[in-house]
């Protein structure tokens, strides 16, 4: 189908619902010569007449009837489609789809996210967990969630947590039987629960700092994970010391089910950020989410 068949079959529409080229005209903003000029253009390509024409009436011919009954919803069905994308625009809708690690998805986005869903019956937001770094323009992301230390310097960036602090924790009994480490270069005497990124297969290293001076800490151990969780419980297991967000691991430290070590060479450092490209027209539903996780200091 030729690129102007879709106009002329908007113009035919006009006339064929309207019986008069003066109201169908109207209708599209034209003249009645010009509307006239381009009904007989598209007669001419299909080789048809779709119109009876007398001085007092205008009639669809056999093929102009079966045109307007076969064509007309269809297009009307496009119009609405059309139509329907405003909505876009001016409400949150759609979908939005963010990358993000399982500790911030389960500690800061789960709950925000959960609250504005209910405020927002048409928005549809889709969490993908993966702790290695994504491409998310390269992966049709809408948005990322990272450490705001490890962003790239080409993205917006919106904070939607506190400063965060790592702690390395093992269970009262794995202590039991062996001294705690002093300093991180004592990990080497220790058993130390890994984890492996699932998307790169590399294993984390352990960053410390104290008084402003990094160290980075390659560990061993006989337990490797790449789940924070099975970390987290593998520690209050007796496997080894894991090396895990303090707030997700707080509430074992409380109970007694770990202790933690080498508080002095955690400090705080910058918190989860949501991450995005640079956008003219930033649309309803990221805005949303955007705002929704946004941290508010209280």
């Amino acid at each position: 189908m030729q690129r102007e068949t879709m106009a002329d079959l908007v113009a035919f529409l006009a006339v064929a619902r309207e019986r008069s080229f003066t109201r169908g005209a109207a209708g599209l903003g034209v003249t009645p010569s010009a509307l006239s000029h381009t009904i007989r253009k598209l007669e001419e390509r299909l080789g048809l007449r779709l119109f009876i024409r007398t001085s007092r009436s205008v009639s669809t011919t056999e093929a102009g009837e079966r045109l307007l009954q076969r064509v007309g919803p269809q297009l009307d069905q496009i119009q609405i489609e059309v139509d329907g994308l405003s909505e876009l625009r001016d409400k949150p809708a759609g979908t939005v789809r963010i990358t993000t690690g399982d500790h911030v998805s389960e500690h800061y986005l789960l709950p925000a996210i959960s609250r504005l869903l209910a405020l927002h019956p048409d928005l549809k937001v889709e969490i993908n967990v993966d702790i290695g770094f994504v491409d998310i323009a390269a992966q049709g992301f809408d948005a990322g969630v990272r450490l705001g230390e490890t962003l790239a310097q080409d993205m917006i960036a919106v904070r939607i947590s506190p400063d965060m602090e790592m702690a390395a924790v093992a269970s009262p009994a794995y202590f039991a039987s062996r001294p705690p480490p002093a300093d991180p270069h004592g990990l080497a005497g220790h058993n130390c629960i890994n984890i492996r990124f699932p998307t790169h297969g590399g294993i984390y290293v352990w960053e410390f700092e104290q008084e402003g001076r990094p160290l980075n800490v390659r560990v061993d151990g006989q337990l490797i994970v790449n789940d924070i969780a099975l970390a987290h419980q593998g520690a209050i297991e007796g496997s080894g010391i894991a090396y895990l967000p303090l707030d997700y691991v707080q509430s074992s430290i409380d109970s007694g089910k770990l202790v933690r070590v080498l508080l002095n060479w955690c400090p705080p450092f910058p918190g989860y950020h949501l991450y995005y490209p640079s956008r003219r027209q930033q649309s309803p539903a990221l805005a949303a989410v955007i705002e929704a996780l946004r941290y508010r200091e209280r």
